[in-house]
C-alpha cells in the first residue's frame, strides 16, 4: 500500500493573497475555511499553509518571531484549530511551513542573544570583525551583499544569509536542534499532517572561511548540503517525524540529482521528497531574472533526469517564489486558456505528488504592473539595485524583474469579476491584477470548457490511474517546439505529446486519446499551436 501523499495532491495557500473575511486587504485564516469547499472539489487532498506565525514581515512571514503564535493579521489560534478540524471534516490534511534555517530578528532568542554572555548568545552565530576592521568573511547572501551585520548592541556581526532581519541559527548547537524538536512536535499535535522545510539544505556551517570569488552567491560550499545538514535531518525524522502519520517536502537550494538522493531517498531516512528549480531554469542564465530562449528538448531532458533519478518527485511548475507558469512558459495573450491547459497536462503526467499554486488551477497570469515602486517583494528591489550597479539600463532591469518578480504570484486570488476580484472589501495589501474580470473562479466553475474544470478532469485523470501515478517515465521526442513522453506500468502505456509553440507541428505517434485540452478525439500526427494530448495503448494495441 502507498503512502497517502503519494496518492493525493497538494494545493498551496499563500495566505495573505488567498481570502479576506474581515475586510483589512489582508488574507486570513477564516477566509481560508471559507474557500475549504473550493479546495475539495479541484481535487486536492492536502493544503500546504505558506507561513501564519508571528512575524514582522520582513520577508512576508519568512522571518519568524514565535514558532508557536499566529500573526494577528492572519487570525488566532482558535482559528487555526478551526482551520485543522474543518480539513479534516473535508478528508484534506494540512502542512505547515517549517522555516529553521533562521528566525526573526524580533525573536526572543534572537534579542537575547545580542547580550554576549547570555545562555543564547550560540543560538546564532556571532563573531568579531577582522583585525582589520573587515566583514568576518566575504560570504555573500541570497538576497544579495553582504551576509553580516554589525549589531550595536554586542559589538559584533550576526550571520545572514538571507534578509538582515533573518538571522541563521547555529545548528553547532544542541539546544537548537532541541528547540526545534519541540516546534515540530506542538504542530503535530495540533493536528498538522507534516512539512514544507524552507531551504533545507543549508542550516549546517561547516565552516566560516572565505569562500570562493564567485560572482554568484559566494561562500555557498562551507554550508550546501553538508554532511552536519543529513545529520539534522535524520535526527529529526528519527526523533520526531516517525511518531507521526506525517510526511516532509524540503524547498532545495541549489542541488542537483546525486545532492537531491542523499536528501530524499527512502533509504537515507531524511525527507520524503524535495523542490528542485532546474526545470523552471531551462529559459534562465546565471540568475532567474536573466532570460534566454525556451526550448522543448531542455525541460525534457531536465524532467528525464529527475523523473529516473529520484524514486519519488515532488512535481510543481508555480509557488509563491516564482513567476506564474502561464507567463513563463505558456503564451499569455493569443493561447492564454490553451498554454495554461497544455501545463496541466504536463504536471499531472509525470510520476510524483503534484504540487498546485493558488490561482494556477484558473490561469491566472503575471501581475500588470508598470514600475518597480509597485511591488512589495525585497528580493526584486535587491536585485533592481545590484543591476542598477551594474549600470544595466532601467527599461532592461524593470522588464527582467518584472518577469520574474515573486510578487507575480502573490497578487491576490481572483475569485470574482467583481471588485479587488472578490478578495477582499478593502484595499488588498497588494494590488489585484487588472484581468481579473475575464480570469476568475466564478466565471470558470460555470464554464465547463475551462481552465479550472480541465485541472479537475486532469487531477482526476491521475487519481484514476496507478499508470501515472506510478508508472516508468520514458522520453520519447524532444525538439524546439514539441515534446513527448511515455509512463508504462504493467501493459499500459500513455503517451504525452506537447506543442510549446504558436505554429502547428508534427509528432507521429498512436494510441486511443484519452484527453486532449482542444477537445479532439482522435489524432492524426499532426499538432495545433498549443495542442497537448494524451494517448492510451496496451501492450497488445502496440503490437498490432
Amino acid at each position: 500500500m502507498q503512502p497517502w501523499w503519494k496518492e493525493r495532491v497538494v494545493y498551496q495557500v499563500y495566505p495573505r493573497s488567498f481570502q479576506d473575511s474581515n475586510g483589512d486587504g489582508m488574507g486570513d485564516i477564516p477566509g481560508i475555511i471559507a474557500r475549504l469547499d473550493q479546495i475539495k472539489a479541484l481535487g486536492a487532498g492536502i493544503l500546504w499553509l505558506s507561513p501564519v506565525y508571528a512575524s514582522p514581515d520582513a520577508d512576508n512571514g519568512y522571518d519568524i518571531s514565535d514558532y508557536r503564535a499566529i500573526n494577528p493579521k492572519f487570525g488566532t489560534m482558535a482559528d487555526m484549530e478551526r482551520l485543522f478540524a474543518e480539513a479534516e471534516k473535508r478528508d484534506i490534511k494540512v502542512i505547515m511551513d517549517l522555516v529553521i534555517n533562521h528566525t526573526s530578528d524580533e525573536h526572543e532568542w534572537f534579542q537575547k542573544s545580542r547580550e554576549p554572555g547570555s545562555p543564547y548568545r550560540d543560538y546564532y552565530i556571532w563573531r568579531p570583525a577582522r583585525v582589520d576592521g573587515g566583514l568576518p568573511n566575504n560570504w555573500t547572501g541570497f538576497f544579495m551583499g553582504s551576509v553580516w551585520t554589525l549589531d550595536p548592541k554586542s559589538g559584533e556581526y550576526y550571520l545572514h544569509l538571507f534578509d538582515r532581519k533573518q538571522p541563521d541559527l547555529n545548528y553547532h548547537n544542541p539546544k537548537v536542534i532541541k528547540e526545534v524538536k519541540g516546534i515540530m512536535r506542538f504542530w503535530l499535535e495540533k493536528g498538522a499532517a507534516g512539512f514544507r522545510c524552507d531551504v533545507i539544505n543549508v542550516l549546517y556551517k561547516t565552516t566560516l572561511d572565505d569562500g570562493r570569488k564567485s560572482l554568484a552567491i559566494q561562500g555557498i560550499e562551507h554550508y550546501k548540503s553538508q554532511e552536519g545538514n543529513h545529520e539534522i535531518l535524520r535526527e529529526l525524522r528519527r526523533d520526531v517525524l516517525d511518531c507521526y502519520d506525517c510526511f516532509t517536502v524540503g524547498e532545495t537550494v541549489m542541488v542537483g540529482v546525486e545532492e537531491a538522493r542523499l536528501l530524499c531517498e527512502p533509504e537515507r531516512r531524511e525527507l520524503d521528497m524535495l523542490f528542485y528549480f532546474n526545470h523552471l531554469e531551462v529559459d534562465r542564465r546565471v540568475s532567474k531574472y536573466v532570460p534566454k530562449k525556451f526550448k522543448a528538448k531542455n525541460l525534457l531532458n531536465v524532467f528525464s533526469q529527475w523523473q529516473r533519478g529520484l524514486s519519488w518527485n515532488a512535481l510543481y511548475l508555480e509557488n509563491h517564489d516564482q513567476p506564474r507558469i502561464v507567463s513563463h512558459y505558456g503564451n499569455d495573450k493569443q493561447y492564454w486558456e490553451r498554454s495554461a491547459k497544455l501545463l496541466a497536462t504536463l504536471e499531472f503526467t509525470l510520476r510524483g505528488t503534484p504540487f498546485v499554486y493558488q490561482g494556477q488551477e484558473i490561469g491566472m497570469t503575471n501581475f500588470d504592473y508598470t514600475q518597480i515602486s509597485q511591488l512589495n517583494d525585497v528580493e526584486s528591489r535587491n536585485i533592481d539595485g545590484l543591476m542598477k550597479k551594474l549600470h544595466i539600463p532601467a527599461k532592461l532591469r524593470w522588464k527582467w524583474v518584472a518577469q520574474a518578480s515573486r510578487d507575480n504570484a502573490r497578487t491576490p486570488m481572483q475569485w470574482t469579476a467583481e471588485a479587488n476580484a472578490g478578495f477582499s472589501a478593502g484595499e488588498p495589501w497588494l494590488p489585484v491584477n487588472g484581468n481579473y474580470r475575464r480570469i476568475n473562479y466564478e466565471a470558470q466553475e460555470k464554464d465547463v470548457n475551462s481552465v479550472l474544470q480541465y485541472y479537475r478532469r486532469m487531477i482526476a485523470l491521475r487519481a484514476g490511474s496507478e499508470t501515472l501515478k506510478y508508472g516508468e517515465f520514458k522520453p520519447l521526442l524532444g525538439s524546439r517546439r514539441v515534446m513527448a513522453y511515455e509512463r508504462a506500468l504493467d501493459g499500459e502505456r500513455y503517451r504525452v505529446i506537447l506543442n510549446f509553440s504558436s505554429h502547428a507541428a508534427k509528432a507521429a505517434f498512436g494510441g486511443t486519446v484519452v484527453i486532449s485540452n482542444t477537445g479532439r478525439t482522435i489524432y492524426d500526427g499532426r499538432l495545433e499551436p498549443w495542442e497537448a494530448v494524451v494517448l492510451k495503448q496496451t501492450n497488445e494495441e502496440a503490437k498490432a
